[in-house]
């Protein structure tokens, strides 16, 4: 995620006081700050693995004033808030005005064939092993009612081959996008991972392995801005798009 953001931001031609960073993304704000000579605040949601200069907060509930930083870059956070579009709508204050919001967040259509095997495991009682994820639609949805200007959404998917489920648990936790939902069970139970380990078994390919898929949202857009370009009205077009394609 924080190489997909930092390739997104290479391709914004303007410069950058005042940016904050929100999530596991410290090493792309130490390439900020060594390429930009800009002022970066750092956040993390949780104060696991946190450094002495990290401030950990909630992004629904920022503690910064309006209109403070001209760029916010967030990782891996936006898809476990717990009210987005509220978060969204914070980010958009925390920016001035023409400020930038790039976010990289999981989406819907992620971890597929974990959540098989865990429902397969459950049988007849069915259980929430992992919070809820928005798709590409709603996302773009919500980053215009939360009044960003050029709205822009899109979605990259990527498959990653998994031997056993254990693995895939372990990547998930350390790149901190676990289950976030409050009350769902800690131990499972060594007959649910009996009957996890057969239905992760079920779902193999014949090399014995699964492929798991993960979609990513790639979010953008502007702090509106008396200066920003804006569309035309609509029916005010001079030239048929007819008369372009040749057409009658």
């Amino acid at each position: 995620m924080a190489d997909e953001l930092k390739e997104r931001l290479a391709m914004v031609s303007r410069e950058f006081n005042d940016i904050l960073c929100i999530g596991p993304i410290g090493s792309l704000a130490d390439i900020i700050i060594a390429e930009r000579q800009a002022n970066v605040t750092v956040a993390k949601l949780s104060n696991a693995n946190s450094c002495a200069d990290e401030l950990v907060i909630e992004e629904d509930r920022l503690p910064f004033a309006q209109q403070s930083f001209d760029l916010i870059l967030s990782a891996g956070t936006l898809d476990s808030v717990n009210d987005l579009p509220g978060a969204l709508i914070q980010l958009r204050h925390a920016l001035r005005p023409d400020g930038l919001l790039l976010a990289s967040l999981f989406g819907a259509g992620s971890l597929r064939a974990l959540k098989t095997a865990m429902m397969q495991a459950d049988g007849q009682i069915v259980r929430a092993h992992v919070h809820p994820q928005i798709d590409l639609r709603s996302a773009a949805d919500l980053m215009s009612r939360a009044g960003f200007a050029l709205p822009v959404a899109d979605q990259d998917r990527l498959g990653v081959r998994y031997t056993n489920w254990r693995r895939l648990v372990k990547d998930i936790r350390e790149t901190g996008a676990g289950n976030a939902l409050a009350g769902t069970r800690g131990y499972l139970g060594r007959d649910y991972l009996d009957r996890l380990d057969a239905a992760w078994a079920g779902l193999a390919d014949k090399d014995g392995k699964v492929t798991e898929n993960f979609a990513f949202l790639q979010l953008s857009g502007w702090a509106p801005s008396a200066d920003q370009p804006k569309p035309a009205k609509r029916g005010s077009g001079a030239v048929s798009l007819a008369a372009v394609l040749n057409r009658k």
